[in-house]
C-alpha cells in the first residue's frame, strides 16, 4: 500500500470514527444502526466493513480511542511533574477534565458498555488495567523516592481505579459530586490510603 493511499484509509477511517462518536452519543448504542453512520461519515457501506466488520468492533475502536484521549491528557498534564504523588493528582484532574469536556460521549462509551456482553466488559477491563498500571508505575516510584512507605502497588492501584470508576460513573449520571469536589473530596482519601501528607512533601 503506498503512503498516500495510507493517508487516505487513515483519514477515511477517521471519518467514520467521528461519524460513529456522533450517532452513538445521541442514539445510544442499540438504536444506532450503521446505515446512519455511512449517512454521517459520508463513506460507503463497504469502507466502513473494511475497517469495522460489525457495529461492536466500531463501539470498541470508540472506546479504545476515548481512552488515548484520556492518557494523552494525563501525559499533558504531568509532564514536568517530578513528585510521583502530585502526578496522581494532576492525572486525576487531567482525567475529570477530559470527561468534563467530552461528557455525554464518556457517558455512552463507558456507562452503556457495562452489560453489552463478554467483548465489552473484556475492553472495561483492559481500559482499567491501563490506567491501573499508570497508577502502579507512579506508587511504585514514589515508594522508590520515599514519598511514601512500602505498599501492595498492584491491589492499591485496582482500588484506587475502583473508588475513581464508581464516583466518575456516579458524576456521569447524576453531575453529583462535581468535578471539583471530587478533586478535593476523593483525592485526600486516596492519599491517605498509602500514607502521604501532601503538606510533608510541599
Amino acid at each position: 500500500m503506498t503512503d498516500d493511499l495510507k493517508t487516505a484509509e487513515a483519514t477515511t477511517k477517521d471519518r467514520i470514527l467521528d461519524a460513529a462518536l456522533t450517532i452513538f452519543s445521541n442514539q445510544g448504542y442499540h438504536e444506532t444502526r450503521l446505515d446512519e453512520v455511512v449517512n454521517e461519515a459520508k463513506v460507503s457501506k463497504g469502507s466502513i466493513y473494511f475497517h469495522f466488520p460489525n457495529k461492536e468492533q466500531l463501539f470498541l475502536a470508540l472506546v479504545d480511542q476515548f481512552a488515548d484521549k484520556l492518557e494523552r491528557s494525563v501525559a499533558e498534564a504531568t509532564h514536568g511533574e517530578t513528585v510521583n504523588m502530585r502526578r496522581v493528582q494532576l492525572a486525576l484532574d487531567a482525567i475529570l477534565a477530559t470527561f468534563s469536556k467530552y461528557r455525554r460521549p464518556a457517558k455512552i462509551l463507558l456507562v452503556q458498555a457495562v452489560g453489552l456482553g463478554a467483548s465489552f466488559e473484556r475492553k472495561r477491563l483492559e481500559v482499567n488495567q491501563r490506567f491501573a498500571e499508570y497508577i502502579r508505575v507512579q506508587l511504585d516510584e514514589a515508594i522508590r523516592m520515599g514519598e511514601i512507605a512500602s505498599i501492595d502497588t498492584v491491589m492499591v492501584a485496582h482500588a484506587w481505579m475502583g473508588a475513581i470508576y464508581n464516583v466518575v460513573i456516579q458524576w456521569l449520571y447524576t453531575n453529583e459530586p462535581r468535578k471539583e469536589q471530587i478533586v478535593v473530596g476523593l483525592l485526600p482519601i486516596l492519599l491517605n490510603s498509602v500514607g502521604y501528607k501532601e503538606d510533608q512533601h510541599a
